[in-house]
């Protein structure tokens, strides 16, 4: 087998990953429901559910639908709030803001049934090599998702020399654990430095702000497709 691979990169719109994985060689196309930011014609349209089976060699999940999975949005669960976020379709937002609280919960709990549905699936695709980036996870979410998930691997941009903070954890299977190419040291709590690094936590609200937030950095990028390539390159012609 030679060493180009074919790549899969789901959901994704931005082509950070996808173009990483693209200048190192390799046949890669991503996916997601919305169309890519940069217009490429290596993009589908869709829900990468269905193309999960077509051949490929690696699948990076770069941002699967995380709201209702994350610890930090588990609280929703219980007290839901009166909006949801830009990220979900306008209609959806306009017919949450007139349920009760009851039918609010009802839907959150449904929402967090249908992202571990997803990432379920990605992580059960046939395919040798994948990874699933998610933040860290609730316990509920945990108890929907297949038993040999293993523990996330969470890196931050400023291992890779860019110089934010963004918690990232990635599920392996078949792929190495990424190693810092160029750590920098994290500034002082309080200090200005800190906030200019914090600004992924600090962005204002409007709609793009879920764009800006889950939008992977060029060097966490670089590293991806480095390593993990590189990686599973080396096993195919072994």
């Amino acid at each position: 087998m030679a060493d180009t691979l074919r790549i899969l990169i789901g959901c994704e719109t931005s082509g950070v990953m996808r173009r990483a994985f693209s200048a190192r060689g390799h046949d890669v196309w991503s996916c997601d429901l919305l169309p890519a930011e940069d217009r490429s014609n290596r993009h589908i349209i869709g829900d990468v559910r269905d193309h999960l089976a077509d051949g490929w060699d690696l699948l990076v999940v770069a941002h699967p639908p995380c709201t209702r999975l994350c610890n930090s949005g588990v609280r929703w669960l219980h007290e839901p709030s009166k909006r949801l976020p830009e990220t979900y379709a306008a209609a959806e937002r306009e017919a949450f803001a007139r349920m009760g609280r009851e039918e609010r919960l009802a839907f959150l709990w449904a929402d967090l049934d249908r992202g571990a549905a997803l990432f379920a699936a990605c992580w059960q695709a046939p395919v040798p090599r994948v990874a699933v980036e998610n933040p860290v996870m609730n316990p509920h979410a945990r108890a929907r998702l297949p038993a040999d998930l293993p523990r996330p691997q969470t890196v931050q941009p400023w291992w890779f020399g860019e110089p934010f903070f963004k918690a990232t954890s990635f599920y392996l299977r078949g792929l190495p654990r990424l190693a810092a190419t160029n750590r920098l040291t994290p500034p002082r709590p309080g200090t200005p430095e800190h906030k200019r690094w914090s600004a992924v936590h600090r962005a204002p609200p409007g709609p793009d702000r879920w764009k800006f937030r889950s939008r992977t950095f060029e060097g966490v990028a670089e590293a991806c497709a480095d390593q993990w390539s590189g990686w599973a390159a080396e096993e195919a012609v072994a």
